[in-house]
């Protein structure tokens, strides 16, 4: 499949990380540039650098990350000739059709191709079935799984999509263990007799299928097969084919997928903290609206008769006296008696400590975009007939029921 090294070489598939949404493969070719809206970059930059690098710009305002191919990674960067499988189907696929090192896998259709990959990798002497290539989502899934041991025949109705995808498994060095096929299965079905260990069906009309899936599954041991539908319409159907046709354990799923954005807020404080705080707020508010009521009580009292001068308010006052001329120009002194409040108040500015550092949790909300379709997985088993002579022993025992 891809390259192991730690390093980036000339000619390698990378997967270039803009944004989490925003995914691109690409092949290092040097002498090219990429360009995208975080800035220029030379192919030849890449070269050397570990899987993984992230990379500034060549005008220092933008970066990249250079990320190893996965299949993983190439559902969501691949481009999309058809509808892809995502990593919560094809998880769920590989899972119940068993499939694992060397398996001898089938999948046929007109939209799958990343699990094909994954299986790949696992598959270590079991055979199993797929169908349908399409953008290759599965089928790189599926290589990854069942490994050089295995093998993948893949079916692709569109002879288009059906080169395309041939080029991409001969780039990515799936073709020793990965057939690709352009044929309609429906019609002229798999070509095989007792290969697989599991088929794939992802068809507009997979109980057409069936029987043909079948022929191509092994009759000396249990296989698995699941058809993937995107309308229930299609499921019932379906169900119905594999009755016809021996199947049991019929169960369908449908995978719904949940990502959650995490992120940091404070802890909130205890009730008896937020409580203490309100009485004080509430005594503040109280001080200050019973000095507002004395002010204004101040404010509106009767002044008494101006004195004359002259009159012997002033006595004992000698002229020249401290105080004498602001009582001849009518002002009053102020004086130690009289109460604070009568005074212009002063306003004290006292030092504050730096706040305590604030203690957070995480939280998380559910992003309400997320990739994927409407699909339900359809899995199905097929038992290995019983020996002609456990048949025969069978009908010569005599009935032990009452």
């Amino acid at each position: 499949m891809w390259s192991t090294a730690r390093d980036i070489a000339d000619g390698d598939t990378v997967i270039v990380w803009l944004t989490r949404d925003f995914l691109q493969p690409l092949t290092v070719t040097a002498g090219k540039d990429f360009n995208s809206k975080f800035g220029n970059y030379r192919h030849s930059d890449f070269i050397g650098l570990p899987f993984g690098s992230k990379v500034g710009s060549r005008t220092g305002k933008g970066f990249i990350h250079v990320l190893r191919p996965t299949p993983e990674l190439w559902t969501l960067a691949l481009p999309h000739r058809t509808q892809i499988l995502y990593v919560a189907d094809i998880a769920l696929v590989v899972a119940y059709l068993d499939i694992r090192r060397g398996s001898r896998v089938v999948e046929a259709g007109w939209f799958p191709s990343t699990v094909s990959l994954a299986l790949v990798g696992r598959i270590a002497g079991i055979h199993s079935w797929a169908t349908g290539t399409g953008s290759g989502s599965f089928s790189h899934s599926v290589a990854r799984t069942i490994g050089p041991s295995g093998r993948l025949w893949s079916y692709e109705f569109h002879e288009a999509r059906a080169k395309k995808a041939s080029e991409e498994f001969a780039r990515h060095g799936m073709s020793d263990f990965v057939t690709l096929t352009h044929q309609n299965v429906c019609k002229d079905g798999f070509n095989l007799t007792d290969e697989a260990d599991s088929v794939f069906l992802d068809l507009p009309a997979p109980w057409d299928a069936v029987p043909h899936a079948k022929q191509a599954l092994r009759k000396d041991r249990t296989t698995r097969i699941c058809c993937f539908s995107p309308c229930m319409e299609q499921v019932l159907r379906t169900v119905s084919a594999l009755n016809d046709a021996g199947f049991s354990d019929i169960t369908m799923y449908e995978t719904l997928v949940h990502q959650h954005d995490v992120s940091q807020v404070p802890v909130l404080p205890p009730i008896s903290e937020v409580a203490e705080k309100l009485k004080k707020a509430e005594g503040i508010r109280e001080v200050k609206r019973q000095r507002q009521i004395a002010a204004g009580q101040r404010t509106h009292e009767p002044h008494g008769e101006k004195r004359k001068r002259g009159e012997g308010d002033d006595d004992g006052v000698e002229e020249g006296a401290p105080g004498s001329a602001e009582l001849e120009s009518g002002k009053r002194l102020k004086t130690g008696d009289e109460a604070p409040s009568t005074l212009a108040e002063t306003v004290s500015v006292v030092p504050t400590t730096a706040p305590a550092a604030v203690s957070k949790i995480s939280v998380s909300k559910v992003v309400p975009e997320v990739r994927g379709h409407t699909s339900y997985l359809t899995f199905a088993t097929l038992l290995p007939p019983l020996p002609a002579s456990a048949l025969e022993d069978a009908k010569q025992e005599p009935d032990q029921t009452s």
